[in-house]
C-alpha cells in the first residue's frame, strides 16, 4: 500500500541572497524558463488551480503571515502534505518573490506541462481557439480565460511570440492556463493538424466581407485569431477557410485579440447552447 510523503518541517529563509530564492527569482526570465523546464506560479487561485490539475509543484515558498482566504488555506495544506519542497519565509523575502503589489503569501515553482499538438484529444463537436503569433503574454492570458469561460476545448498556439507558460500568462489566464489544453507549434504545423482533423477554421479578418454573427460556429470548428498590429499571416488565406468580421463603428479598426477572441467565443457558445435545445 502506498503511503504518502510529507515535507519536513518547513525551512525558514531570510535572505533574498539565499541560492534558492534567487534561483527562483531567476525564472521570471524566459532563458531560465527554457533552460530548466521550470516556471513560477505567483498568487493562492493559481496555484489552487495548478495543484487541482495535477501539476508537479518542484518547491514552493510560504509566508504564513501573508497568507488569506480559502485558496490560500488549501494551496498551503496541499502543499505541506504533498512530496515538493516547501520553504517558509519572511515578508521582505516574499516581496522579492512575488510580482507587483499582490502577494497571496505562496509562490511556487513548477514544471511546465508539454504543450505537444499531437497530445490534444479532440471531440466531434469540438470548439479550439487558435491563437497566431501573439506577443503579449497578459493578451495570451486573457484568451485562455475567455476559452475556459466559453467551454472551449483547447487553445493553440500558432508560430506563438509570448511563452505559454511566463508567469504574467499564467496569473493574466487565472490560472486557467493549467485547466484548458494548450498546445503549440509552427503555423504550417497548425494547419496540417487543423485539416488532419477535419476543422472548418474561422479566421477573425478586419477586412473580412462576412458578419461574425453570420457564420455557422457549430459543429468542429477553429477560431483564428492574429496579433493586433499584424494580423493574421498569409497561410489563413486559403480558400476553405472562413473568414469574419466584428463591426467597428468608431474610429478605431480593430479590438484587442482577447476582446475579438471573448466575442466569437460566446458567439459559438450561444449557437451550441441553441442547437442543443
Amino acid at each position: 500500500m502506498m503511503t504518502t510523503m510529507h515535507s519536513p518541517t518547513p525551512s525558514l529563509l531570510t535572505s533574498v541572497s539565499n541560492p534558492r530564492v534567487r534561483a527562483a527569482i531567476a525564472l521570471r526570465e524566459r532563458r531560465h524558463r527554457d533552460e530548466t523546464g521550470l516556471t513560477l506560479i505567483d498568487g493562492a487561485r493559481e496555484l489552487r488551480r495548478a495543484l487541482d490539475a495535477g501539476v508537479e509543484v518542484v518547491e514552493a515558498f510560504i509566508c504564513e503571515s501573508l497568507l488569506g482566504g480559502p485558496d490560500a488555506r488549501v494551496a498551503f495544506d496541499h502543499l505541506t502534505a504533498g512530496p515538493a519542497v516547501v520553504h517558509s519565509t519572511t515578508e521582505p523575502v516574499m516581496s522579492k518573490l512575488a510580482f507587483g503589489e499582490r502577494s497571496d503569501g505562496l509562490v511556487a515553482v513548477v514544471r511546465i506541462p508539454t504543450t505537444r499538438l499531437d497530445d490534444l484529444t479532440v471531440a466531434d463537436d469540438a470548439l479550439v481557439v487558435v491563437v497566431e503569433r501573439v506577443e503579449k503574454p497578459g493578451n495570451l492570458g486573457a484568451v485562455l480565460r475567455s476559452a475556459d469561460g466559453a467551454g472551449a476545448d483547447a487553445v493553440v498556439a500558432a508560430a506563438p511570440l509570448a511563452d505559454l507558460f511566463n508567469p504574467n500568462t499564467i496569473r493574466a489566464s487565472a490560472g486557467t492556463v493549467f485547466s484548458v489544453p494548450i498546445a503549440a507549434a509552427s503555423t504550417p504545423d497548425v494547419l496540417t493538424w487543423l485539416r488532419a482533423h477535419a476543422f472548418r477554421v474561422v479566421a477573425a479578418k478586419v477586412d473580412a466581407r462576412t458578419s461574425y454573427v453570420d457564420v455557422d460556429l457549430t459543429g468542429r470548428v477553429a477560431l483564428v485569431l492574429g496579433a493586433e498590429a499584424p494580423g493574421l499571416t498569409g497561410l489563413w488565406d486559403a480558400p476553405d477557410f472562413e473568414a469574419v468580421r466584428l463591426p467597428m463603428l468608431g474610429i478605431a479598426d480593430s479590438l484587442n485579440v482577447s476582446v475579438t477572441g471573448a466575442v466569437l467565443l460566446y458567439e459559438a457558445r450561444r449557437q451550441r447552447d441553441l442547437s442543443s435545445t
